[in-house]
């Protein structure tokens, strides 16, 4: 097996990912702008579009292994050249989960704020502190899959009321179902879990910040492109929005020159939110990978398969025309 992992990895944690996988198997790790495809019979691209083009410069490539969300994917084109594509929904929702808890109750216990102070040995007596409790607050919770539930199950444990909006509403118990508008108008904390789709797309725009509460917070552990990235900066220098804690970014890393780098009421962090065992590794994730690439292999149906019209006539070894 020739896999290719699509990323940007230290050196030991590269060693940690390649352990992961049977010892005779090729794994090459690389950085997006040295990609070398030609042998590669199984991708796993970290945030990186596959595109016709690319896939263009992989003729023995079998299948496609994404993480979480497959947006960066041309599912068709996929399809139409017999390459199978699987995600891996729901195996890193219990750490966006917990990250996302982490950023709600860094930003209302003011954590960098106060770590900061001290460090820079100020005088308590200068402190300027506006710290807030989770008890008695709203959280709306913006898609209700494994992230989005496991989410809600902590806001409640934390004594909050919870609003939920899904396309397809669910019965979760301790969780309101309401409109997007209502869900808006009614939270504390607005934190998303949709995947980017078209329907998503700038899902929060100026209309949606008007709609919040001045005092609340946007928490995004999603994609970038489910926020207007320009009207959420508005919103926030113009204090329509108390804030906003954010994981992800249209645009990935963040650029330097990025206004969200310097506004006081942000809390960033460089999408990883779904990496709890060091920086670009979920021993999980990457277990699951392994393994369903693995099933593929033995001829087993993978796991999370995307393109089920791409397994009919599905093969290891690439056909003549393929």
């Amino acid at each position: 097996m020739n896999l290719v992992i699509i990323g940007r990895f230290s050196a030991d944690t590269a060693a940690r990912i390649r352990a992961f996988f049977p010892p005779d198997w090729k794994v090459a790790l690389t950085g997006p702008d040295d990609l070398c495809l030609q042998d590669a019979e199984a991708l796993i691209p970290e945030h990186l579009p596959v595109s016709a083009a690319l896939l263009d410069r992989a003729p023995k490539l079998r299948m496609i292994q994404t993480g979480a969300g497959s947006d960066n994917v041309d599912l068709a084109e996929c399809t139409r050249r017999g390459i199978l594509v699987c995600s891996a929904a729901g195996v890193n929702a219990a750490a966006v989960a917990e990250h996302t808890m982490a950023l709600i109750l860094g930003w209302f216990k003011n954590i960098v704020y106060l770590d900061t102070f001290l460090k820079a040995r100020r005088d308590s007596r200068e402190l300027c502190y506006s710290g807030g409790e989770l008890l008695g607050k709203t959280a709306g919770i913006i898609g209700l899959g494994a992230i989005g539930q496991r989410v809600a199950a902590l806001c409640q444990a934390f004594g909050m009321n919870v609003l939920g909006y899904s396309r397809h509403p669910k019965c979760i118990q301790g969780v309101e179902n309401v409109r997007l508008e209502e869900l808006l108008e009614r939270s504390d904390v607005v934190s998303l879990h949709v995947p980017a789709t078209p329907e998503t797309r700038h899902l929060m725009d100026r209309q949606a910040f008007r709609r919040m509460k001045p005092s609340a917070v946007l928490v995004n552990t999603a994609r970038g492109s489910v926020v207007h990235e320009a009207d959420l900066i508005e919103a926030l220098r113009r204090h329509q929005i108390a804030g906003a804690c954010l994981d992800v970014y249209e645009e990935e890393p963040l650029p330097q020159a990025s206004q969200l780098r310097s506004l006081p009421n942000v809390l960033l962090t460089p999408h990883t939110a779904g990496y709890p065992d060091g920086v670009r590794l979920h021993a999980g994730r990457y277990s699951f990978f392994a393994g369903n690439l693995q099933r593929a292999w033995r001829g087993e149906l993978p796991e999370n398969l995307l393109n089920q019209d791409a397994w009919k006539s599905w093969s290891p070894v690439p056909s003549a025309d393929g």
